[in-house]
């Protein structure tokens, strides 16, 4: 779930291991389980673009071992809590600009990077000229048009504030220009960026502890925009959080699609 830039610093920082965690929990089977299907393993050459986080590159170089490479790529890796070790090199990237930092790729990855480039056309064809024939590209990015409800069971004044709130949130996001359809719209642009054999599917989860610690990050992360910009009040803001932290709702996630190709 993209965050608006507007959020002060200090509170992004603050929030952003708990979303790691959050996200981690919440989309790396799912990530890992089409990886495994891929076949990953020793003397790969990857690609993880826009890294936000150890789990999956930690993943990869295991499964890649000391004959394979593992290039994670960003903005900003402060996320990478120890130096790199190979098989991991860890580098300053811009995907939506630069070259790709290397060729010959056996599968390029990319997860909730997409939707916040500015030429996304142009990130993944870079992605994919970065492939060695065959080699694989999957990318994975939430669609919040999809099913735009934080809680599906609504039967209640807490569940109707969560929605609410995160019809909020859906405001001030199309207020920036942001697709909140981007999801599935994934093999499309997989296709027009020239691979083969494109597949996509979807996990949606409905309720876990890591959607409820997701939802309540967000929530803190986006308190002072909703204020603002007059969509709720600090004392909802307060209530919906008094509500999460009770564990007696059931809070989903957007729906994440993963979208994958061959590069012919």
């Amino acid at each position: 779930m993209t965050l608006t830039d507007a959020t002060p610093p200090d509170h992004r920082r603050a929030g952003v291991a708990e979303r790691s965690a959050a996200l981690a929990a919440l989309f790396d089977p799912t990530t890992f389980r089409h990886l495994e299907g891929f076949g990953v393993g020793p003397g790969w050459r990857c690609w993880e673009v826009g890294a936000g986080g150890t789990t999956v590159v930690s993943w990869l170089a295991k499964r890649v071992g000391p004959t394979g490479k593992v290039v994670a790529t960003g903005l900003d890796p402060s996320w990478a809590a120890v130096p790199a070790r190979p098989p991991v090199q860890i580098r300053l990237h811009d995907v939506s600009v630069e070259e790709p930092p290397g060729e010959g790729f056996d599968l390029v990855h990319a997860r909730l990077v997409l939707a916040e480039v500015p030429d996304c056309v142009r990130a993944l064809r870079s992605m994919a000229k970065a492939l060695r024939p065959g080699g694989r590209l999957l990318v994975e990015d939430v669609d919040l048009a999809l099913q735009p409800l934080v809680c599906p069971d609504e039967h209640g004044p807490e569940h109707q504030l969560a929605n609410r709130l995160r019809q909020a949130l859906r405001q001030l996001l199309a207020g920036r220009g942001a697709d909140l359809a981007f999801g599935r719209g994934l093999p499309r642009l997989l296709r027009a960026a020239g691979l083969r054999r494109v597949e996509a599917d979807a996990y949606f989860p409905v309720a876990s502890p890591a959607c409820a610690a997701l939802e309540a990050t967000t929530t803190r992360q986006i308190r002072g925009e909703l204020i603002s910009a007059g969509l709720a009040t600090a004392q909802e803001i307060d209530r919906h959080l008094v509500n999460i932290a009770s564990g007696t709702m059931d809070l989903a996630a957007p729906p994440m699609i993963s979208a994958w190709g061959r590069r012919m």
